[in-house]
């Protein structure tokens, strides 16, 4: 089991010479991974070098922009011979510094360094339910999905987002057999586990009260750290009733607060840019009354991301491009209120 998230299993740096690249114009309804499939490569094993030497041309880091030019990576992050032929053919030289997480999959372990802004920054991140408890459960192409599946597919990216910037990351509901996944109907399983390695009970409170105790416990071990916490549900309403995703925080924390307040506006000012002609009606607000929200320690917001319910929201959650740019909103609201201290 995976018992400190923060170890690195290994540093790899690799130089791309921009005119050995092959480069292509994204069409309208291109994706990262369509356009790759296109170019005949398999997009999993270049999609971080893609996102890291394209990121100025990408909308929230995961979606292409009909009619700008993307560089193709050709090569391995860890091949030294290729490396040292590039830099023979060019100047023109990045350099990626990276590292592996077995939690991510196969597909998606490798997290390439973004900056550090966040390092010597402790994050406890906890997605809801798991284990025998599932979670809301909705239907979608005439499948059941999960609660538990895709908030923990959110929180899994959202770790690589803020272990990207330099974080130390607890995953504190884990799965070693998931990872991220890019399906749009996750399949149902009942084999998480609670950090390290604990069997998550079926009693509600019970569950409840395991989780808190981690993270206090772990909050406790880190003492003089920045710290915070991130809770990440999905909410079970009426089919009918279409939600943004919103945000609580306990009334007694100024800090939670303005975490939540944070994310809520780094929400705001994305509907404002990508979606003009829609308001965003998420809020932040205080829920004490939420067991997590009440007895854990750090500063905290608890978020959801929307109805499973309901067809609009599901959208939200079922494509994976949507919960990849949830994550990376959320780590840049992350971002905000950690640099606004």
């Amino acid at each position: 089991m995976f018992r400190y998230l923060i170890l690195v299993v290994f540093i790899a740096q690799a130089a791309f010479g921009q005119e050995s690249l092959k480069t292509v114009t994204a069409e309208p309804g291109d994706g990262i991974l369509s356009l790759l499939r296109k170019q005949g490569v398999n997009p999993y094993e270049i999609f971080d070098e893609f996102v890291a030497l394209n990121n100025h041309d990408l909308r929230d880091s995961v979606h292409l922009i009909a009619g700008k030019t993307y560089v193709i990576p050709k090569f391995e992050l860890e091949t030294v011979p290729i490396v040292d032929s590039i830099q023979k053919q060019s100047t023109d030289v990045k350099k990626l510094e990276s590292a592996s997480y077995a939690i991510f999959g196969e597909k998606h372990k490798t997290v390439i360094t973004k900056s550090e802004r966040l390092k010597g920054n402790v994050y406890y991140l906890v997605s809801g339910h798991g284990g025998p408890d599932p979670g809301a459960m909705g239907v979608y192409a005439g499948k059941t999905i999960s609660e538990d599946e895709y908030a923990y597919d959110i929180t899994l990216r959202l770790a690589k987002e803020l272990l990207a910037h330099g974080a130390m990351v607890y995953i504190i509901i884990q799965d070693e057999n998931d990872g991220i996944r890019d399906e749009r109907v996750l399949e149902i399983d009942h084999d998480e586990v609670a950090y390290p390695n604990k069997t998550i009970p079926l009693n509600q409170v019970a569950r409840l009260k395991q989780r808190v105790e981690i993270v206090n416990d772990l909050y406790k071990s880190n003492k003089g750290k920045y710290q915070r916490l991130i809770v990440t549900h999905v909410d079970s309403r009426s089919v009918g009733q279409n939600i943004d995703v919103f945000f609580y925080y306990h009334e007694n924390s100024k800090n939670g607060k303005k975490l939540a307040e944070s994310i809520h506006t780094t929400f705001d000012a994305k509907y404002k840019k990508y979606q003009p002609n829609r308001s965003y009606a998420g809020t932040f607000e205080d829920r004490t009354s939420l067991y997590l929200v009440k007895k854990t320690h750090p500063a905290m917001t608890f978020i959801e991301i929307g109805n499973i319910m309901n067809a609009k929201d599901q959208v939200r959650i079922v494509d994976p491009d949507n919960r990849q740019a949830l994550a990376k909103w959320i780590s840049e609201g992350v971002l905000l209120d950690f640099e606004e201290e």
